[in-house]
């Protein structure tokens, strides 16, 4: 399956941590910004800090950049 942009951040994990495809592979699990920094720029994409709000780059489900804990997590902010 082809994703419609390039980077697609999953819904967020019981552990916090969100599943990151890049180009339909798979690179890992990011558990803060960081780490999905790190993975676009092992990737060769552009820098994320004027890059993780652009649609056309990252789909974010389950929540955006702001968001690593999953949604029923009583800890989470409301």
């Amino acid at each position: 399956m082809v994703e419609s942009v390039p980077v697609v951040v999953h819904s967020p994990d019981p552990e916090g941590g969100r599943r990151v495809m890049i180009r339909g592979e798979s690179v890992g699990t990011a558990y803060h910004l960081l780490d999905l920094v790190e993975f676009l720029r092992l990737a060769g994409l552009p820098e994320a800090d004027t890059a993780i709000d652009d649609p056309e780059l990252i789909e974010w489900r389950g929540g955006g950049p702001d968001v690593w804990t999953p949604p029923d997590d009583p800890t989470q902010d409301s």
